[in-house]
């Protein structure tokens, strides 16, 4: 997982790249999460992996929709890989 708590033996710029990663990553999801707050749910980043995964909990009425895996792969994946090539994969944690 990248976090800003990884070392790195390179003097630290694995560190600094993993930290612009996940603001990236946070980045794009504010510009998500208007859509998905308007019809009263939300998103939550949980982590960003190094293979590409992004892991995300959908939350309040997007927790519970039966459209939320579509909502979460033709939505939010499609847009995470567009604004972001090294994005592979988005998912959902409980």
């Amino acid at each position: 997982m990248l976090s800003k708590n990884r070392t790195s033996t390179n003097n630290g710029v694995e560190e600094r790249r993993s930290i612009m990663d996940k603001s990236k990553v946070e980045e794009a999801l504010k510009q998500v999460r208007p859509a998905l707050q308007r019809d009263g749910g939300d998103i939550e980043l949980v982590s960003v992996e190094e293979s590409g995964v992004v892991k995300v909990r959908l939350k309040g009425a997007c927790g519970a929709c039966p459209m939320s895996t579509m909502t979460l792969k033709m939505g939010v994946e499609k847009y995470l890989k567009q604004q972001i090539p090294e994005v592979k994969e988005v998912v959902q944690v409980a």
